[in-house]
């Protein structure tokens, strides 16, 4: 039996403009602060379209919107293991930086990230009633540096 897919997508022209550094790239300059305007692409799919024919209603997205730019606008995502977690932590406190700890980074973390936020946003809609179609679910996401570099999570 066939699926249905939809995709949405914020660009890297959005301006989803992070830093981040891969502290474990010791042999590369992946190691340093750095950063992208970063673009994110959710796929979902259902077995079933709602009744407008729609396998997702995008208008349903704008808190997850939001949490992407609270996440990626303007910040510096840091691993939570990052030895360098206290002096960046400290540049945020002076005002200088605004960080975001998380699992750890990269579009491939970064990817899953926002999928298991998606779940849980999705799941919210399903519970306050709000989903308008109640067979979506997340299929992938897929995050990109820049035209050349992306990666996806796929759950």
């Amino acid at each position: 039996m066939g699926k249905f897919l939809s995709t949405k997508t914020y660009g890297n022209d959005r301006g989803l403009s992070c830093c981040f550094r891969q502290h474990r790239a010791t042999h590369s300059h992946c190691s340093l602060l750095h950063g992208y305007s970063i673009g994110v692409k959710l796929i979902f799919e259902c077995d079933t379209l709602d009744e407008r024919n729609w396998v997702m209603d995008f208008g349903g997205l704008k808190e997850l919107k939001s949490w992407l730019e609270y996440m990626f606008d303007h910040t510096t995502l840091v691993a939570k293991d990052d030895v360098a977690l206290p002096r960046l932590q400290e540049l945020h406190n002076s005002g200088i930086l605004s960080i975001r700890v998380v699992e750890g980074v990269g579009c491939e973390m970064f990817a899953k990230m926002i999928y298991d936020r998606t779940v849980h946003h999705l799941s919210t809609l399903d519970l306050h009633r709000q989903l308008l179609n109640p067979t979506v679910r997340i299929k992938s996401v897929e995050v990109f540096e820049h035209g050349a570099n992306s990666a996806i999570y796929e759950g």
